[in-house]
């Protein structure tokens, strides 16, 4: 069971929860006291919104208070904050803007010396190494000027599950998405030691590509100082409160949490299928199976799933669920025309009697001994004629090719120097990873030189993606922007790839002064796919900066994705 701090008021932003009511506010204050354990023991679970308080958590909500900063204030000369969306428990979450690469992001601060500011710092840092595009990436930990701020990103395309389950329960096949990718990402988390311990309907994003996306790994729980004693435990059972809810539209603890209501009081841990008729059978043990308290489980002969890595293997050998098929629309009857059914140019029907004309009989053939003979001699005449008129279009003909048949033509030594001068190899003065918004603005910098070194055994590579070759559906692609050092005739790039990779060619204008920083500042002249690449623009280019825009990456395993430059030659 997490322990919780005495300030579990929670924000969109940071935990997904709504803000809890006057009753609930007194209960917790009751907590604090120690006159209402049995109902908090009675209530605890890994999801349960009342909160576990201690002597420590009072003193920092007394002592410390959030920094009081106003929209306008900069952060490192760079982030800009605009609207405040959480102030308790000494910390603050906003919504700001990185001035830098012109994009929205969100900002956790809090006072150096407030007592969870170190392990705060240590969790933000342990998750952005992390690296996985499945969880909302951790962008900046720093401290600076009395203050502790974490930098991560903001999608504002995506919306919350907990919206989602306002509306009504989710479908069959977002529900096993939803299960199965929070699971594997949960699960992937755990093997590198990070934990989330608040993973609440809040916490997981769907974004408009269908990709779910866990927000504030390990960090919302440093921020509200909640710890586990068996943290993997704890995320199965949160994973399986999710599942439940989506299920069901219900939360599935007598209390009701996230805008959802609770299971009736004294019933106990009701199945799925038992609450909600419809609901999938398997998705339903699945659920019983991570919500299993102590080895105990409702499912029916199935072992409870303890850690989020037996939770993805269950799902993964469940049948896979299908979308729906989208709804058929029969088309507007066929209105068939006069014309389509045949009686265009005959008489219609009508009231009156049609007058039928005799038929027109043609007159006899030349069937008299003179006729016959001057059909003779016209055959003759017309026959006499062809012939003549093909013997002249032949000969005509012939002198014309004659006639035209060209000299023959002479090379000489400086018209070969000159082809041989036209195609030569260009030198790469220097070069740098791109990956404009929305990606985070660095793709492994450090290896950005073995792309053009002249070795082919080392190269350069993008980081790892899940789920699609096009990034996983999070960007249009990444790249390396090559400095030729001045403006230089672009004849052709050839660039060598590791696995069948996408590519695009794009150049700066000629009058550039300085490398574009969005995809906006360079123009697509060629495209390819393969493992060896050569990209010839359609017509002369002349350019300083040319980028190499990769837009598909070969598959490297484990459902993975990964591009890899091993060389670049760029020729006039």
């Amino acid at each position: 069971m997490a322990e919780r701090s005495t300030a579990a008021v929670d924000v969109a932003d940071n935990g997904g929860d709504e803000p809890l009511s006057a009753k609930q506010d007194t209960a917790e204050e009751t907590t604090a006291d120690g006159a209402a354990e049995a109902q908090d023991s009675a209530e605890q679970s890994a999801a349960a919104t009342t909160p576990d308080t201690s002597d420590e958590a009072g003193e920092a909500e007394q002592d410390f208070v959030a920094p009081e900063l106003h929209s306008g204030h900069k952060l490192a000369r760079r982030y800009r904050l605009e609207e405040c969306v959480t102030r308790l428990d000494g910390f603050s979450s906003w919504r700001a803007v990185d001035e830098k690469l012109r994009r929205a992001v969100g900002v956790h601060l809090l006072p150096a010396e407030h007592p969870r500011a170190r392990s705060v710092l240590a969790a933000a840092r342990s998750a952005a190494l992390l690296g996985d595009p499945r969880f909302v990436q951790v962008l900046d930990a720093v401290e600076e000027n009395d203050l502790v701020y974490v930098v991560h990103e903001w999608l504002p395309d995506a919306v919350e599950l907990t919206a989602l389950l306002a509306s009504g329960t989710l479908e069959a096949h977002d529900t096993y998405q939803l299960v199965s990718q929070v699971s594997q990402a949960m699960a992937a988390a755990h093997r590198e030691g990070l934990a989330h311990l608040r993973l609440t309907p809040g916490a997981v994003l769907r974004t408009s590509g269908g990709q779910y996306r866990i927000r504030g790994l390990a960090v919302n729980a440093a921020l509200r100082g909640i710890t586990a004693d068996r943290p993997q435990r704890t995320d199965t059972e949160a994973i399986g409160a999710l599942l439940y809810a989506s299920l069901t539209q219900r939360w599935p603890y007598e209390t009701d949490a996230y805008g959802l209501t609770g299971l009736p009081k004294g019933v106990g841990l009701l199945p799925p299928d038992q609450v909600r008729a419809g609901v999938h059978r398997g998705l339903s043990e699945l659920a019983m199976r991570a919500l299993a308290n102590d080895g105990a489980t409702a499912s029916r002969q199935e072992p409870p799933c303890t850690t989020p890595d037996e939770l993805a293997k269950a799902v993964a050998e469940m049948p896979r669920i299908r979308p729906p098929e989208p709804a058929f629309t029969a088309p507007p009857d066929y209105q068939r025309t006069t014309y389509q059914q045949g009686s265009y140019g005959t008489p219609q029907p009508g009231p009156r009697s049609t007058v039928v004309a005799p038929p027109i009989v043609p007159p006899p053939p030349l069937q008299t001994r003179p006729g016959r003979l001057l059909k003779w001699v016209v055959s003759a005449l017309v026959i006499v004629a062809l012939g003549l008129g093909s013997w002249q279009i032949a000969d005509r003909v012939l002198s014309h090719r004659d006639n035209d048949s060209p000299a023959p033509s002479k090379v000489t030594k400086d018209d070969g120097d000159k082809a041989a001068a036209a195609s030569k190899p260009l030198a790469i003065a220097g070069a740098h990873d791109f990956d404009p918004p929305p990606g985070d603005g660095s793709e492994n910098p450090g290896d950005v030189p073995k792309a053009y070194d002249g070795n082919s055994a080392t190269s350069w590579e993008t980081k790892r993606y899940i789920g699609e070759p096009t990034f996983g559906n999070l960007k249009a692609g990444v790249g390396l922007i090559l400095d030729l050092g001045s403006v230089q005739q672009v004849g052709s790039v050839t660039v060598d790839f590791v696995g069948q990779t996408s590519v695009e060619l794009r150049t700066a204008s000629a009058d550039a002064g300085a490398s574009p920083t969005s995809l906006d500042g360079f123009t697509k002249i060629a495209e390819g796919t393969g493992e060896k690449v050569q990209l010839k623009p359609s017509a002369p280019v002349k350019s300083r900066y040319v980028l190499v825009w990769l837009t598909k990456l070969p598959a490297v395993g484990d459902g993975g994705y990964r591009g890899s430059v091993s060389e670049i030659h760029v020729t006039s």
